[in-house]
């Protein structure tokens, strides 16, 4: 994409500065306050405290925002109530997207479901969907994720592990047995666009081979280049700009085909645990938002009608008054960025929809039941901060998959949030307050600037491609660790309050044996009994419409139909693309 002539922040700047301010503060009581503030801080404050008034709190992937030891009215001193907050339901909805929030919607409670085979996990989605789980979020293995058939060489011992293994529509089958696929809203984490286009198509014709019209399934996919290209720990990629049009390609066919369906979930949350900011993980998935709306506008698609079906995915972690501040400031900026820059007019198409999970890299093997508090604490900020759905991470998943035990706590977690503590009731009961006020807006300014680096580089894919993310991303992870070797950021059992006293063991989960042997057999018996004609007719015309740049959904749906497997469809993808390496590797 070309370089354009002002950035996203100019723009704003330039639409939003003429617009009159009606500071909430009077002059008289802001002059009021700074003499008593003045008094105050002089008589009253000790001399080390003056000394120090400003700290860096010190988190894992925090954004190092500094922080003063009081805030007041002064920290904040022009805030127009109706343009900076305003009411839940209205614009800038910094307040939230509904305006009962979750007392007419309560989030929807989704926790990650997916190890062993697919008999495995709909055992278990039966469970939590039993225990009160309101939504599915399928994860799958690493093989899976990185487009391998389970008895390819380079998926060797990963089958079935830290997810569920698929290798075709018959392994959808078993995931979804006994599953109403249109009473259930599902996330399928397929991470990437390449994977995205080959698991959704064989949900599809899953949803399809049941008789269920896909105008009637409720779900998201997460669709995101950036997993696929900045977060992908894999051994082939293609080339950025393929990978982007392919994500492109997805909501297209998506918005036409499954109209209820969310066909990109941009992705902070797996960034920020790669090891990247809190301020980087939202300025990166803005910037993807940004480039993907061009994208589709370019191929007619009015603004309005294209937005209103994305989401975003973020990381909720430590840092409690920055998370929940983060979550209002990125919503109020997107809010700014599909009025002022894309001139949207839908209310629905300015909305910042999210789904957060806490943050599993924040989780310690140390005192493991201490993830619990951690967990506890992100879920609690995420929804303080607005979300509109959440998977609270398992105490037991800095070893591994969690048990059913753990899941079950995970879950319940959420479900106490929601029923006894009264956080539920009342919107937005954190704003107003002077302290986030001013932590938002100060987030929303340094997201902007982020956002902004990434523009003049070119936009988002061309910082891709020039490897200026990957070395951002680097450059914190290797801060981070040296800060946390060093105990300047503490973790408590970890570098603080470390203790000798043998704590009694957890149960801690096991995977089930044979998945990778039965998976082998299952894909022999699959090449064996379908029409092998058929599938290299159809991998044929998959490999052609992405050489002619054309829409590929199409052709993996025709592809699934066929019983095609994973792999082959992947290699269809290399061989049609190429393969890229991205920067740093070899």
């Amino acid at each position: 994409m070309s370089i354009r002539a002002k950035t996203t922040r100019e723009i704003l700047k330039e639409r939003i500065s003429s617009q009159q301010r009606r500071p909430l503060y009077s002059p008289e009581a802001l002059e009021e306050i700074q003499r008593g503030f003045d008094g105050w801080f002089s008589s009253v404050v000790g001399e080390r405290d003056r000394r120090s008034w400003i700290k860096v709190p010190l988190t894992v992937l925090g954004s190092d925002i500094p922080r003063e030891l009081l805030y007041t009215p002064l920290s904040n001193p022009d805030l127009d109530y109706l343009r900076d907050l305003g009411y839940s339901g209205s614009e800038p909805f910094t307040r939230g997207i509904h305006a009962n929030m979750y007392r007419g919607r309560k989030f929807t409670m989704r926790q990650l479901t997916g190890f062993g085979s697919p008999e495995d996990t709909n055992e278990r989605i039966k469970f939590m969907l039993k225990h009160g789980a309101t939504g599915l979020n399928i994860l799958f293995d690493i093989p899976t994720i990185q487009m391998y058939d389970s008895d390819d060489p380079m998926a060797a011992g990963q089958v079935g592990m830290s997810g569920v293994c698929v290798d075709s529509v018959e392994d959808m089958e078993l995931i979804f047995k006994d599953i109403p696929l249109d009473e259930i809203t599902i996330s399928i984490v397929s991470h990437y666009p390449s994977n995205t286009a080959i698991l959704f198509s064989m949900f599809l014709v899953l949803a399809e081979e049941r008789g269920i019209p896909w105008e009637r399934l409720r779900g998201s996919v997460q669709n995101d280049t950036t997993m696929e290209e900045l977060v992908r720990s894999g051994s082939e990629y293609i080339p950025p700009r393929d990978c982007f049009r392919i994500q492109c390609d997805n909501i297209e066919f998506i918005k036409t085909h499954v109209p209820r369906w969310n066909y990109i979930t941009l992705n902070g949350y797996n960034l920020r645990e790669f090891g990247t900011s809190s301020i980087t993980e939202m300025a990166v998935a803005l910037s993807n938002g940004i480039e993907t709306l061009e994208d589709l506008t370019s191929r007619g698609y009015g603004v309005d009608i294209i937005a209103d079906r994305l989401a975003f995915f973020w990381s909720v972690g430590n840092d409690f008054f920055e998370e929940v501040a983060r979550l209002r400031a990125v919503r109020r900026l997107w809010y700014k960025i599909m009025k002022y820059r894309f001139g949207a007019q839908n209310p629905r198409a300015m909305w910042m929809r999210c789904h957060v999970q806490t943050s599993g890299v924040s989780l310690f093997q140390q005192e493991p039941l201490n993830n619990i508090i951690r967990a506890a604490y992100h879920a609690l900020a995420a929804v303080l901060g607005g979300t509109q759905s959440l998977n609270v991470d398992s105490y037991d998943e800095a070893y591994s998959v969690p048990t059913e035990e753990a899941a079950l706590l995970s879950l319940r977690t959420q479900q106490i949030i929601q029923e006894e503590t009264g956080i539920t009731d009342v919107v937005d009961p954190l704003g107003g307050s002077f302290y986030v006020e001013a932590l938002t807006n100060g987030i929303e300014e340094r997201i902007l600037q982020e956002i902004e680096e990434i523009e003049k580089e070119g936009g988002y894919v061309a910082a891709i491609e020039s490897g200026m993310l990957h070395k951002k991303i680097a450059a914190y992870f290797a801060e981070q660790q040296k800060r946390l070797e060093r105990g300047e950021i503490k973790v408590v059992a970890y570098n603080v309050y470390k203790s000798d006293k043998k704590l009694p063991d957890i149960d801690v989960f096991r995977y089930p044996q044979g998945v990778e042997e039965r998976q082998r057999a299952r894909l022999e018996k699959l090449r064996l009994t379908r029409d092998n004609q058929r599938v290299e007719e159809t991998l044929t015309a998959l490999r052609d419409a992405c050489k002619r740049r054309e829409n590929i959904l199409p052709y993996c749906v025709e592809c699934a139909r066929a019983r095609c497997t994973e792999g082959e469809m992947f290699k269809t993808f290399k061989e049609a693309y190429g393969l890229w390496r991205p920067h740093g590797f070899w």
